[in-house]
């Protein structure tokens, strides 16, 4: 079980990812071997992982949300090799465990980028169904974090891991926030070395990218100052309360989605809200305790808001893989 120290560490890495044992030990009040130790068990009893993230707007891409069906005895090769490719994140197992669903990230302007992605599939998947969501407007998710994992700090806390450089969770973008960003080849090095693991050392970063350790620290801060990256948190949700997941798919008139929506992301339940295109323009992840925690939460939360015509319910049996690459892609790395 985490204790308050846990959640409060949780809650400090979602602010800022790569604070050092030092910086997090100040906030914390507590040395830093304690929470060099407390980082270390988390990682091993609950998953733990932090995970640099491109924006992918300043970075020139667009997401989709997909929900393919497959035939039972093949459904997990299929879910299987979407986690494999570098392009997709959250892939989850739901309904009977016949229907994937994943986000899949594709460069901004191609052509039906899903669709070149399933002709890429094995074609022994037995694919039976496909329909493709673009994520329009993210409500909650990505760079705000599910509430219930960042409750634990005061604001006194928060403001002393802000700081001057970077404010909020993963830093401030300039007025620029949607200019799209020229990258370099080992800027995306970088990034991709962020996402296997978010507190990777300086020396590291600079062996991926070919950059002298100097000039690591100074893109990075650049790249984290501007929006262009920010950081995450992977964690066994069930430790903070959200045993039972939920994918729920919602229908809301046009003229009420932006009011419906944002009431929903100030819900406890919820860890991400998002508008979608598609015969369903609301999608939302919901963690409860248990399932009479989720149905109270259907009735008498969502069962409230008149301005939801339709609700669909897709339980998640597997979580294949989360924001960043597979764990088995690789050790972590020692950081402090």
């Amino acid at each position: 079980m985490l204790d308050g120290l846990d959640r409060a560490l949780i809650h400090a890495l979602h602010i800022d990812g790569r604070a050092s044992f030092t910086q997090l030990a100040t906030v914390l009040a507590v040395s830093p071997q304690t929470v060099s130790r407390r980082y270390e068990r988390l990682r091993e009893q609950a998953a733990l992982r932090v995970v640099g993230l491109p924006d992918h707007q300043l970075t020139g891409h667009e997401q989709w949300l997909l929900r393919l069906t497959a035939d039972p005895e093949t459904a997990l090769d299929l879910a299987h090799a979407l986690v494999r490719r570098p392009d997709t994140s959250w892939v989850y197992l739901t309904g009977g465990g016949t229907e994937i669903v994943a986000v899949l990230e594709t460069p901004l302007g191609t052509a039906h980028g899903h669709s070149l992605l399933l002709h890429e599939l094995p074609p022994s998947v037995g694919l039976t169904a496909v329909s493709a969501h673009h994520l329009l407007h993210s409500y909650l998710g990505w760079r705000t974090p599910w509430r219930m994992s960042a409750n634990a700090l005061t604001p006194q806390q928060q403001r002393m891991l802000c700081g001057t450089r970077f404010t909020g969770y993963g830093g401030t973008p300039t007025p620029d926030r949607y200019r799209q960003m020229q990258l370099s080849p080992a800027d995306h090095a970088l990034m991709d070395a962020l996402r296997r693991d978010g507190r990777a050392a300086v020396a590291e970063l600079a062996a991926d990218t070919g950059w002298s350790p100097a000039t690591v620290s100074r893109r990075l801060d650049h790249l984290r100052a501007c929006g262009a990256i920010f950081f995450d948190i992977e964690i066994d949700p069930a430790l903070l309360g959200g045993s039972v997941k939920v994918l729920l798919w919602m229908v809301v008139a046009p003229a009420r989605l932006d009011e419906v929506a944002a009431s929903l992301a100030r819900h406890d339940e919820l860890a991400f809200v998002a508008h979608t295109t598609g015969p369903t323009n609301l999608v939302a992840h919901a963690l409860c305790r248990d399932t009479a925690a989720l149905y109270h939460y259907l009735t008498h939360g969502l069962g409230t808001v008149k301005a939801i015509s339709s609700l669909e319910t897709a339980p998640v049996l597997r979580t294949l893989k989360a924001v960043g690459p597979s764990p088995s892609a690789g050790p972590p790395s020692r950081r402090g």
